[in-house]
C-alpha cells in the first residue's frame, strides 16, 4: 500500500472524470456523477477547492471545501466527502479533511463547517476526533 496524498485539482482529465463516476455513486444514490465540463466549472470556480486523495497513482478519495467572504469574514464548508469503500479504514477521511481545515486556514478563513447525516456514524465519530463540534442550530433547505 502507498502513502495517501492529498493535491488540489487544477485541471480536469479522464482520470478525474473516472474517479467520480466510481466515487458520487457511494456518496448519493441520488446525484448523478458529475461529467467533465461539470468538474471543469468546480475545478474553475474560485471559491471551490477540489480536493483528491491518492493511494499512489489511484485516486481514493474527494472533497470539495467551498470559501467565501461574507460581512463577518471569510467562511468555509466541506461538501461531498467521500471515500472509495476499498480504501475505508485507512485514514483516507481523515487526511483529506485534515489538509482541507489546513487550505481553510491558509485562505483566512474563520470557521469550517460540514453536516452529516446522524446514520454515518463512523463519519462522525470522525468529525469530532479531528475538532469539530456539533453546533445548536437548524439546518433549512429549500428546494428549487
Amino acid at each position: 500500500m502507498a502513502e495517501i496524498t492529498v493535491e488540489e485539482c487544477e485541471m480536469v482529465s479522464p482520470e478525474l472524470v473516472e474517479a467520480f463516476a466510481e466515487l458520487i455513486p457511494q456518496l448519493s444514490r441520488s446525484s448523478p456523477p458529475p461529467d467533465a465540463a461539470a468538474l471543469t466549472r468546480l475545478v474553475e470556480s474560485e471559491a471551490c477547492h477540489l480536493l483528491v486523495a491518492r493511494d499512489g497513482e489511484r485516486i481514493v478519495g474527494s472533497l470539495t471545501l467551498v470559501v467565501f467572504e461574507i460581512p463577518t469574514g471569510i467562511r468555509a464548508w466541506i461538501e461531498d466527502v467521500v471515500v472509495d469503500s476499498a480504501a475505508r479504514g485507512r485514514g483516507v477521511g481523515e487526511i483529506i479533511n485534515r489538509r482541507a481545515l489546513e487550505l481553510a486556514a491558509e485562505l483566512g478563513a474563520r470557521t469550517v463547517d460540514l453536516t452529516s447525516r446522524p446514520s454515518r456514524e463512523a463519519a462522525n465519530r470522525l468529525y469530532r476526533r479531528i475538532g469539530f463540534e456539533p453546533r445548536e442550530t437548524n439546518v433549512y433547505r429549500y428546494g428549487l
